[in-house]
């Protein structure tokens, strides 16, 4: 037995490795011979193998194997493997694939770094690649390192690398919905929400030809489970997370530095700056709930404003906000539509008719409470501007 010579007690009490499988009767053997080269406390998850995994496993006696009776999916088998390595006292898990791509010898690596940062999320990135990546995956990575961009604000190269280690410990309250492929992305944003943070390493990865490999991947059913997930995500991150991450870091420090260097010792003109404030405004009240933000700054591209007063005046429609912001537009919708202002969708008998005229009076509403709003708080800004910035008229 060789074990790491790093920290070997420190290793034997705290980490463990985690193999889910399913129907990888081919690989699975040499995968587990390889991992406990490394380590014996390796747990095996057969999530419901109709082929001969279970009399394989059967074979080692110094593993823990958890049996599914059915096919559950990868993120189900991970979760009851991260249960299972708590239950054992583990307070780190690595997950690695059993289909024979990765190198239990890198299992190293990632308790190296999870000496410098016992908190984070190691994610190990295929950078080192023995054979052929297919374009087919090539793209797929790309996109799903492009969205958890868009949902996190983390740049990483492999967001799809099973080959990980968790702080399973310090995770054990992050909720998750998803239990197949797409579960390997929705912890990731999940744990990055709650400030864990997200390294990755350098590792290697064995890709066989074409014919040999094994994938239970389904192209369509996959591809629409995670895409759905993702826009769910891009939803929460837009409306909740973003905003209120962005509140937490607020103080009379952060606000005095951000007025002075973006407002006051910008080289930008007085107009442009004002009318990236009214245009964020604007774009923060009108009904494109969850995609005001990244609507907000695209434009703002096109328009050449200024990116990061559209982003911060695009907030005004936090999750707090956004009950009094819909009560406003139907109020003024109600206004301007010569409408009984009382009578609002919660305190009227429901019908089409009525969901309907609702429906018209908020989306007028909106854009006239948007534009009112907007040219409110711009006046406002423009005054102030030409006080503090006397030079820059």
């Amino acid at each position: 037995m060789t074990y790491i010579q790093l920290h070997t007690d420190y290793w034997e009490n705290k980490f463990c490795v985690i193999i889910p499988s399913y129907n990888n009767a081919t690989k699975i053997e040499a995968v587990i011979n390889d991992v406990l080269l490394q380590t014996n406390n390796v747990i095996v998850i057969n999530d419901g193998a109709t082929d001969n995994t279970a009399q394989l496993l059967a074979h080692f006696k110094n593993i823990t194997v958890i049996s599914n009776p059915k096919n559950k999916g990868k993120g189900y088998a991970i979760k009851n493997g991260f249960k299972k390595a708590r239950e054992m006292g583990y307070e780190y898990a690595i997950t690695i694939d059993s289909d024979g791509q990765h190198c239990a010898e890198d299992i190293s690596k990632f308790i190296n770094a999870c000496v410098t940062n016992q908190n984070a999320i190691i994610i190990g990135n295929r950078s080192i690649i023995k054979g052929k990546i297919s374009r087919k995956s090539e793209f797929a990575n790309n996109l799903s390192n492009f969205w958890f961009l868009v949902i996190t604000g983390i740049k990483l190269d492999d967001t799809q690398s099973g080959f990980r280690l968790y702080p399973i410990k310090k995770m054990h309250h992050i909720k998750t919905l998803t239990r197949r492929y797409e579960f390997e992305i929705e912890i990731l944003v999940k744990a990055s929400w709650q400030n864990i943070p997200i390294e990755s390493i350098p590792i290697s990865v064995i890709y066989p030809p074409a014919n040999e490999r094994i994938t239970h991947f389904r192209p369509v059913v996959d591809f629409i489970r995670i895409s759905l997930l993702n826009s769910w995500l891009v939803f929460l991150s837009l409306t909740f997370f973003r905003p209120f991450a962005f509140i937490k870091k607020l103080n009379k420090k952060n606000i005095v530095d951000f007025f002075n260097q973006n407002l006051v010792k910008t080289n930008d003109n007085n107009f442009k700056i004002v009318g990236s404030i009214m245009f964020g405004v604007f774009m923060g009240i009108i009904p494109l709930w969850g995609y005001q933000l990244i609507t907000a700054i695209a434009l703002a591209y096109v328009f050449k404003l200024n990116k990061l007063i559209v982003g911060v005046a695009a907030n005004i429609s936090i999750t707090p906000m956004i009950p009094v912001i819909i009560y406003l537009s139907y109020l003024t919708g109600g206004i301007v539509l010569g409408t009984d202002i009382s009578k609002l969708p919660f305190n009227a008998g429901l019908s089409i008719e009525l969901f309907t005229l609702n429906i018209k009076q908020y989306l007028i509403g909106s854009f006239v409470l948007a534009s009112i709003a907007s040219s409110l708080i711009g006046t406002f800004f423009y005054v102030l501007l030409l006080f503090v910035r006397k030079d820059h008229r």
